[in-house]
């Protein structure tokens, strides 16, 4: 039974205060209820380590994750993180192909292989996002488009590297934009990745993968969405930035 994964992408967002205040409340509301999922936050990297001692301070099980890391081991790339500084400031997971990675930074296959070797020599789980946008959707290529994104990427992992993959679907067409897939559009795209990593890996190594929604997911239609039998949890923009809503969701895991 794959256990439900529960992660907040709060992107370029929250000075240190709110931030810190955000993420305490979180933890609070993580000691104070039974929660059936794992839960993650990916602030921006400044906030990492502190995220990180907190969570270790107060004895809680939410793990922190970066947006983002370097194609590159180290070197002379001013303003990029390395891998392995992101593990030594105690990340478990990083983002890698997010699509505002890939249209505003150019972020190609290649580059995203390479980031996701990187973060696996430096033992963090990438968390690797797919998606079609609207005009791929409306010409209905977003089998396509989907298979061509894992297939030049994760797909050249061997069996053991894939199985610490986390895959996020992330419709580009639903990401800010108040659109939200309905559950059955989910509920077919994630059986459509479980498929193809099936086809790739075997039965195992596909019932075993977590695959996440990232397309405005809410507290209105979390419920749903997760009630689907290949949603395995959700990759969660705007409403992570809102403890209520975040909590919201994460209780949503329990109903689902």
């Amino acid at each position: 039974m794959r256990k439900k994964l529960i992660a907040g992408n709060w992107k370029m967002n929250l000075d240190w205060n709110e931030a810190m205040t955000l993420f305490a409340e979180l933890i609070q509301y993580e000691k104070s209820n039974d929660t059936h999922a794992d839960i993650a936050v990916f602030p921006p990297s400044l906030y990492l380590r502190h995220f990180y001692e907190l969570a270790q301070d107060r004895k809680s099980s939410i793990s922190v994750g970066a947006q983002d890391c370097s194609a590159q081991v180290k070197g002379a790339y001013t303003g990029e993180l390395a891998a392995s500084m992101i593990h030594s400031v105690g990340a478990k997971y990083c983002l890698v192909g997010h699509s505002e990675r890939r249209e505003y930074h150019r972020e190609s296959n290649d580059i995203l292989s390479e980031k996701v070797e990187r973060l696996l020599e430096a033992d963090i789980i990438p968390v690797f996002c797919c998606g079609e946008s609207l005009a791929d959707r409306d010409s209905d290529n977003q089998t396509f488009v989907i298979d061509n994104q894992l297939d030049g990427t994760i797909f050249e992992l061997s069996t053991e590297q894939f199985e610490k993959i986390v895959i996020a679907y992330e419709p580009v067409w639903a990401i800010g934009t108040g659109k939200t897939a309905h559950p059955e559009q989910a509920q077919d795209m994630h059986a459509f990745i479980r498929g193809l990593v099936h086809s790739k890996y075997g039965e195992s190594v596909a019932s075993n993968t977590r695959i996440l929604y990232g397309g405005s997911m809410k507290p209105k239609n979390a419920k749903e969405l997760l009630s689907q039998p290949d949603v395995d949890g959700g990759l969660i923009g705007g409403a992570s930035l809102k403890r209520d809503d975040f909590s919201a969701i994460i209780k949503a895991c329990s109903r689902s």
